[in-house]
């Protein structure tokens, strides 16, 4: 029996080993396989015209870009023309007409320096467009969740009276739908009868008080950023918690014996005692983000003017609702990239801080 389960025996390996190898190769080699190959083709779920290989065809619409300079328009002697906006510029379309070379390129984002405005162009701006607002709402929901999640688990890990019911409480959301959460926030969020403003309006006593959270661009993505930090930060305050308990109260009394305050303790011992935790954390919460799906579909469908589209949901929505299987699967695939150059990104500066 000790040979037939020691550490060196190959059948031993392959018995423990081979169930969790075939269940990655079935559910997530095999997919990934399949999706690289389908982004050599132009395979569409229901279409007249047959399958056909098309080389790199998808990956050059994906990542085709340019930065278009573009210049102001003049009057026949040669000066700038110029409006209670400032300097007038031609329009994209007349930008194209003068540049036949740029018909398939649509602006992603400008930008103004002076009498000179440049433009990023793409064949697919929406692509660029999303990937910058999932790294917003990374960047928006990353500090926001992680910050309350330490907050509720300092709190829950006090010595006082009914703070199971506290962590059941903060816990809860986390086992809640995300469907209904978002469906439920949609409500709060409502201009005209949702929750949030009607409290706005009764602190401030003016009726017209209160954004329209999910109808303008500037503070769509926030709403959403606060919806899943709110659904998100009880499971993130569980580990917390369990990061806590796992320092030793010895530490606490040798720094309170030293003069050490409150915040002293915080600062010298409770975060130098977390930072595996915080660690894992973050990059656990930094992935979740960048798979920010559901909160859009549900709740502005990517708008307004695709200020919420991110990558995930502009991949789900090329592939399934516009049936064009192989360039859906390229946005994954060129997505799958970034994220593992950002892991690989974060796991080399976590090692180099840990080495200092």
């Amino acid at each position: 029996m000790k040979t037939l389960l020691g550490r060196d025996n190959p059948w031993a390996i392959a018995a423990f080993a081979g169930p969790a190898l075939l269940l990655f190769g079935v559910f997530i080699l095999l997919p990934l396989l399949l999706a690289l190959g389908a982004t050599l083709t132009n395979h569409r779920l229901v279409s007249p015209e047959p399958t056909r290989y098309i080389g790199l065809e998808n990956y050059e619409r994906l990542l085709a870009l340019l930065v278009v300079e573009v210049g102001p328009l003049r009057d026949p002697a040669g000066a700038v023309l110029r409006d209670e906006e400032g300097v007038r510029f031609p329009t994209w379309r007349q930008v194209r007409r003068a540049r036949p070379g740029l018909a398939d390129y649509r602006p992603a984002w400008q930008f103004q320096a002076g009498a000179r405005r440049f433009v990023l162009a793409a064949t697919d701006p929406l692509f660029y467009r999303s990937l910058i607002n999932t790294f917003l709402f990374a960047l928006l929901v990353l500090p926001l969740q992680c910050g309350v999640a330490l907050g509720l688990a300092l709190l829950v890990n006090q010595r006082i009276g009914g703070r199971i019911f506290f962590r059941t409480v903060y816990f809860a959301p986390v086992v809640t739908s995300m469907v209904v959460a978002s469906i439920v926030w949609s409500f709060m969020l409502n201009t005209d009868r949702g929750m949030i403003n009607e409290l706005l309006r009764a602190v401030t006593g003016d009726p017209n008080v209160g954004p329209d959270w999910l109808g303008e661009s500037h503070y769509a993505l926030p709403a959403i950023a606060i919806m899943s930090a709110w659904q998100g930060a009880g499971f993130q305050m569980l580990v917390f918690l369990a990061g806590l308990q796992s320092i030793s109260p010895e530490l606490y009394e040798a720094a309170t014996l030293m003069g050490a305050n409150a915040w002293q303790r915080f600062v010298h011992v409770t975060l130098p005692g977390l930072r595996n935790t915080i660690i894992f954390v973050v990059v656990s919460t930094m992935l979740m983000a960048f798979g920010l799906f559901t909160q859009v579909d549900v709740m502005t469908q990517g708008g307004p003017l695709d200020s919420t589209t991110t990558v995930v949901y502009h991949a789900v929505r090329t592939g399934f609702r516009q049936q064009d299987i192989g360039y859906g699967s390229t946005i994954t695939m060129v997505f799958f990239g970034i994220v593992l150059l950002v892991s690989v990104l974060q796991r080399v500066l976590v090692a180099k801080g840990a080495d200092e």
